[in-house]
């Protein structure tokens, strides 16, 4: 059983199940759960809708394939529209990518597999309650404007550049790349770098620097502390090479700990304080780390080229085309490309219709042996190699246009300078 949470209003849940043995089963998974209310159930989505008005529930279980007019999608849809406070978890058998996307673009803010144990439901419900009393309370009516107009506040400060990290599967690299980017612009621009490990559960960024986990995200997360840059320069970890860490929780259950609001929060003070923040970001299309790609100024979408990471990355890009991004704010990176795949950079723009930015060499002796050391591999000797020239040439790429040297452009480097450009 799952560990209550400290407020005393229980949690308002609606089941909403065609098949009667699973609306039970999940009430039995919630019954120890005295923070958790179950305030109805429904066998259809638009039975569903309706008792959502009657019961005015705070989170949702619905099952994603439901006969009758309304299936679960229809049904989240309906509910996203009529009332934005309300959180839906997605039930379902499947786990395909397609319905996890279908879902996210339908309002859900989680997706459940089913059979799922009684605390992987109760944490569920919880953290996506957290999320609804978040938006209940942007929705508050608004103070009455003061008698007389107040001066316009001064124009905030030009902030630093937001680069996050996107990896489109386990081991495609993406966070050895934010960490040697990250270390690549300290180095080349001599500017103020942050590293954010955004991946909550299972971050290793200071295994990948050497850095102790003493200090985390985890004491950002009182809600009274003030997040300035004494705060932060207190928590986040240096690193020899100036830059500076912010770190995931040490252990995967101390992830909840985090409010789903904070990484959005402190993305949007961090660029006040530094020149540049890479974000190494968490895989998935959870809420919290789409706000991380909302923010960022440029996304580095790393993908190597076989079929499952292409795939991932065409579905990658039909969401972001959903959200609006301009095509140009992410770059592809195919990384580990050793010239043996039979799918060429050509196969994969023609298979997901956007353009390749960069190959990264495979260099699995150096990469390793840096991981082992805990130094990034763009901070050794070994520049003559061409991993260490790609990712530098990445990292020229990534300048703002007032930190680039005047002889040299701001655009992306030629081949012929920086190895894997295209």
């Amino acid at each position: 059983m799952s560990p209550a949470p400290s407020p005393t209003a229980k949690i308002r849940v609606l089941i909403v199940d065609d098949i009667v043995e699973t609306r039970e089963n999940v009430k039995k998974l919630l019954y120890f759960e005295d923070d958790i209310e179950i305030v109805g159930n429904a066998s259809s989505g638009n039975e569903g809708v309706e008792l959502v008005g009657k019961t005015q529930p705070d989170v949702v279980l619905m099952d994603i394939n439901m006969p009758g007019g309304m299936d679960g999608i229809g049904a989240t849809e309906a509910i996203a529209a009529r009332y934005p406070a309300v959180q839906v978890i997605m039930m379902s058998v499947q786990g395909e990518a397609d319905y996890l996307r279908r879902s996210m673009l339908a309002g859900a803010r989680e997706f459940l597999i089913k059979p799922f144990s009684s605390d992987e439901l109760a944490t569920s419900i919880r953290r996506v309650s957290q999320l609804g009393a978040a938006r209940r309370a942007q929705m508050a009516p608004a103070p009455p404007p003061p008698a007389a107009p107040a001066a316009p506040p001064p124009p905030p400060p030009k902030g630093g550049k937001v680069i996050a990290v996107f990896g489109t599967k386990g081991g495609c690299g993406a966070s050895t790349l934010a960490v040697n980017v990250a270390v690549g612009l300290r180095e080349v621009t001599k500017k103020r770098v942050a590293l954010v490990d955004a991946n909550l559960e299972t971050g290793d960024l200071g295994v990948f620097l050497n850095l102790p986990s003493n200090r985390t995200m985890c004491d950002l997360a009182d809600p009274s502390i003030l997040l300035d840059e004494e705060v932060f320069n207190s928590v986040m970890a240096t690193h020899s090479s100036g830059v500076k860490v912010l770190l995931a929780p040490p252990r995967p259950e101390m992830a909840e700990l985090i409010p789903v609001d904070l990484p959005k929060k402190i993305m949007g003070i961090l660029p006040q304080f530094f020149d540049y923040i890479v974000i190494d970001v968490w895989r998935t299309f959870h809420e919290p780390m789409v706000s991380l790609l909302d923010l960022a100024d440029q996304i580095l979408l790393i993908a190597t080229s076989d079929i499952p990471s292409i795939k991932n990355t065409k579905l990658f890009f039909e969401l972001t085309q959903e959200l609006g991004y301009p095509p140009e704010k992410t770059l592809l990176i195919i990384n580990k490309e050793d010239g043996r795949s039979s799918i060429s950079c050509k196969d994969i723009e023609s298979s997901i219709q956007h353009r390749v930015s960069a190959t990264i060499p495979k260099d699995e002796r150096t990469t390793l042996s840096a991981l082992q050391r805990g130094t990034p591999f763009i901070n050794t000797t070994q520049r003559h190699l061409p991993l260490t020239q790609s990712v530098l040439g990445l990292v020229h790429a990534l300048q703002r246009p007032e930190d680039a040297p005047s002889h040299a452009p701001a655009a992306a480097p030629s081949r012929s300078r920086f190895l894997g450009w295209l």
